[in-house]
């Protein structure tokens, strides 16, 4: 033990006499080791699949509103998901992506979520790579705009927004199909 720690007092001196150790926070970077900076906004469209029903949900209720709460508000609901984002309206379409995260009832008075996903890219170019949406979504809006937050991969330091738009909603199944446009400045 002691030799572990005499082989740690003196690298820790020979760092700091060669400058490489640095006791600034936050200390500077020089943005070239990053690699190309050149700032890319990227558009595209997907289609996010919420299904409620059958053998195979992709978005699980895991907390269930208060006794106390009116059941017509739904207020303090989460749901869990693991969306399929695909490149058409259709399920079956060629599915690109994942939506994974959660969306909760945040509003007592109308439909209002708070949604927070990662889209997961798992298709072409952009395979591995992820963008985070985190923002409020009144589902009852023809259109909303929920911001990018940041991303992984090609959409490091991604800044954006995302358009919303309900494509179909069955009132039976609680299923639903949304149009994401996505705008993604990135480097």
């Amino acid at each position: 033990m002691a030799a572990v720690f005499y082989i740690f007092t003196i690298s820790l001196l020979f760092s700091s006499i060669s400058g490489e150790l640095h006791n600034d926070f936050p200390a500077e970077v020089d943005a070239k080791m990053l690699g190309s900076l050149k700032e890319k906004l990227t558009h595209f469209r997907v289609y996010w699949h919420d299904i409620l029903s059958g053998k195979k949900p992709t978005s699980v209720r895991i907390v269930k509103p208060p006794s106390n709460v009116p059941a017509s508000s739904g207020f303090g609901m989460i749901s869990m998901i693991d969306n399929p984002l695909t490149i058409g309206p259709d399920l079956n379409s060629t599915m690109v992506g994942r939506a994974q995260g959660f969306y909760a009832l945040a509003s007592q008075e109308e439909l209002g979520l708070l949604m927070t996903m990662n889209f997961v890219f798992i298709e072409g170019k952009y395979n591995g790579s992820t963008i985070t949406v985190m923002g409020r979504n009144a589902v009852f809006n023809k259109v909303r705009e929920m911001p990018v937050i940041g991303g992984s991969g090609l959409f490091r330091f991604a800044r954006g927004y995302v358009q919303a738009r309900t494509q179909m909603f069955d009132l039976k199944t609680g299923d639903a199909t949304v149009e994401y446009n996505v705008y993604v400045l990135h480097y």
